[in-house]
């Protein structure tokens, strides 16, 4: 065994069948400890928890229905918009991403949701994207040189947050100043 550590060959626990050694007559093979775990006593299968599934499916079936129509809903709304619009609300959201990434750096308080949700929401939109990409003819290759293009001429300015942010401190420094 490892470091040095031995059992005896005669030990009922680990005797082995293939091994001249070893009695095998009455005795199981590899007689390993009961798998009942502490909490409740339960019995732990191998793929118990792996058959429950996504925590979605759990529980009462109907919440995997409520998730899939919002995002149909969603993604009609989003289809609604202009090619122009998804574009300034991809760049505000890619935004609102990095100031959530300013406030985990700094310790701030935030919602980790958040992250999840923006992504896959900015994904959504470029997906819409490219799907109106395909239906005009346009290949993978002109699309890259595209959104090179278009990313070049993004214009740098402050997230909706830090803009709201910004006007809600300028009307509190003209209260004082009125006052």
């Amino acid at each position: 065994m490892a470091l040095g550590l031995s059992l005896p060959s005669s030990h009922p626990l680990y005797s082995c069948p293939f091994h001249p050694s070893s009695s095998f007559s009455n005795r199981k093979a590899f007689s390993l400890p009961s798998l009942i775990s502490s909490f409740h006593g339960i019995r732990i299968h191998g793929g118990a928890a792996k058959a429950l599934g996504p925590p979605f499916f759990r529980g009462s079936g109907g919440s995997f229905l409520i998730r899939a129509s919002k995002r149909e809903e969603e993604l009609k709304e989003l289809r609604g918009r202009t090619t122009d619009v998804l574009n300034e609300e991809v760049i505000d959201l890619k935004g609102e991403l990095f100031m959530l990434r300013l406030q985990r750096s700094a310790r701030n308080e935030f919602k980790s949701s958040e992250f999840r949700r923006m992504r896959k929401r900015i994904a959504r939109m470029l997906t819409i994207k490219r799907e109106r990409e395909i239906e005009e003819g346009i290949n993978k290759r002109l699309s890259r040189k595209l959104d090179k293009k278009w990313k070049r001429s993004i214009v740098v300015r402050p997230p909706p947050s830090l803009r709201k942010k910004q006007e809600e401190d300028q009307n509190a420094a003209e209260t004082k100043k009125s006052a």
